[in-house]
């Protein structure tokens, strides 16, 4: 996966030879293959419209389609939009309306991805049409196809760059900076949840966790939030109220993994996965602790003293440089109020490279012309207004948010496209219909109880 260069700035688009950008999607043992960054001028790929376009909802004929990933609350596929041929994902969300608090998390997630519009974030393309609202039980979300993730591609042979390294953060943070702007959490940061495509462009995805940002400090929030190992210490502590920090301390987690291809806290259980954590920050003081649980502090205090040992993570790779471990340790900071910010990171001298790198050859906000490449003004933007999640505070019934959806739906549709629905007949779709969702192993594990 050879990036392009950026030996001389001003000729960086002309000195671009890269390799073929062919899209891998087809060809599931490429999976993990990251190609060369070709310039954005050069994969536009001009596909014949189809003759038929007045045909009502063509259906999305499931083939040579295949799973491609179980997320917390969902299966995706890899289909033909039948419109432009176009490969596609199909996401999956069976069972919605069980109960209320299922309702309200699908809807929550499916509001999401049709708000986000961000290049480094998944968003919807379409959803499916769906049926007569008494035979409405799961809803189909049509968004882009992605190759790979970054967990396939940290544990694959393959080399991985300091240029990769830089290039993946970069675009981590500025999708972070753009959630956070609207005052969303992520709430499930790990390489899984990060998509990437042959050609090196990253989108965080699976919003299945994701809420809106609590101002109210005696608000609980939920602790079941975060796959243990890249999980915020104050979160592991019990805290019952946290904020967007939480985001930063998993991307720090992933930025160690990038640079020491292995998981940086790796425990067995939450006690020692925050054990692991002291081990590497030293022991925080009472100030840092605030927000955690009496139980959480009463371990600390009684177990030993420890000191920090920061300078452990220079050992990661030959890529830990001074700049890597400077930014590194912003992010890995035990009291949340102290964590560094996705803003405030992006302007860290380290991910300078990355920035050129990603506007230069991968992004669609610049655009290259006869005469150079044009740059947008904007290099990270954010989204004013922020996502409103009033819509759930009415929201009472089960058959009341079905009706809700189902509305949502039809007016996302509203002349945009020819509508889609799914072909019951194909063979994909039956085994795709009987596949289930992640298992709990896949979950994040329930929060430990302190006594």
């Amino acid at each position: 996966m050879a990036l392009c260069g950026t030996t001389n700035v001003t000729k960086m688009m002309a000195a671009y030879n890269g390799g073929s950008s062919a899209v891998a999607a087809h060809h599931p043992h490429h999976h993990h293959q990251l190609q060369h960054l070709p310039p954005p001028h050069m994969h536009h790929h001009h596909h014949h419209h189809q003759q038929h376009q007045h045909h009502l909802q063509p259906q999305l004929d499931i083939e040579p389609d295949r799973p491609i990933g179980y997320g917390a609350f969902g299966v995706v596929w890899s289909v033909t939009d039948p419109r432009d041929g176009k490969r596609v994902a199909l996401k999956k969300m069976p069972n919605v309306f069980q109960n209320l608090v299922s309702c309200k998390r699908v809807f929550r997630e499916l509001k999401m991805l049709c708000f986000f519009k961000h290049e480094n974030v998944l968003s919807a393309l379409d959803i499916l049409q769906p049926p007569h609202i008494d035979y409405f039980e799961e809803i189909y979300v049509v968004t882009e196809l992605m190759q790979s993730d970054l967990h396939k591609i940290i544990v694959s042979p393959q080399a991985l760059s300091s240029d990769h390294a830089k290039v993946f953060l970069y675009q981590i943070l500025r999708g972070l900076k753009y959630l956070h702007s609207a005052g969303i959490l992520h709430r499930d940061i790990k390489p899984g949840n990060l998509l990437v495509n042959s050609n090196c462009v990253l989108k965080i995805c699976d919003f299945g966790l994701a809420r809106v940002e609590e101002t109210d400090e005696a608000r609980h929030m939920t602790q079941e939030v975060v796959t243990q190992y890249y999980r915020a210490p104050e979160i592991l502590m019990g805290s019952r109220h946290y904020s967007n920090s939480i985001d930063i301390w998993s991307v720090g987690c992933i930025f160690a993994e990038l640079l020491g291809r292995r998981i940086l806290f790796q425990a067995q259980s939450p006690i020692q996965q925050l054990d692991l954590i002291t081990d590497l920050l030293g022991t925080p003081s009472m100030e840092a602790m605030r927000t955690a649980c009496e139980g959480a502090r009463a371990h600390i205090v009684r177990g030993p003293h420890k000191q920090a040992s920061l300078p452990v993570l220079y050992t990661l790779s030959s890529q830990a440089t001074h700049e890597a471990v400077h930014l590194l340790c912003r992010m890995l900071v035990f009291d949340p109020s102290k964590r560094i910010s996705a803003k405030d990171a992006l302007a860290h001298p380290y991910l300078d490279e990355g920035r050129l790198r990603y506007h230069t050859c991968m992004c669609k906000c610049c655009y290259t012309t006869s005469s150079g490449r044009v740059y947008t003004s904007d290099f990270e933007p954010v989204t004013t207004p922020k996502f409103d999640d009033g819509f759930e505070k009415n929201l009472s019934a089960v058959r009341q948010v079905k009706e809700i959806i189902h509305q949502f739906i039809l007016e996302q549709q509203k002349g945009s496209r020819v509508p889609l629905c799914i072909n019951p007949q194909s063979a994909a779709f039956k085994s795709f219909i009987s596949s289930t969702v992640a298992q709990p192993s896949e979950m994040p594990p329930s929060p430990l109880v302190w006594e």
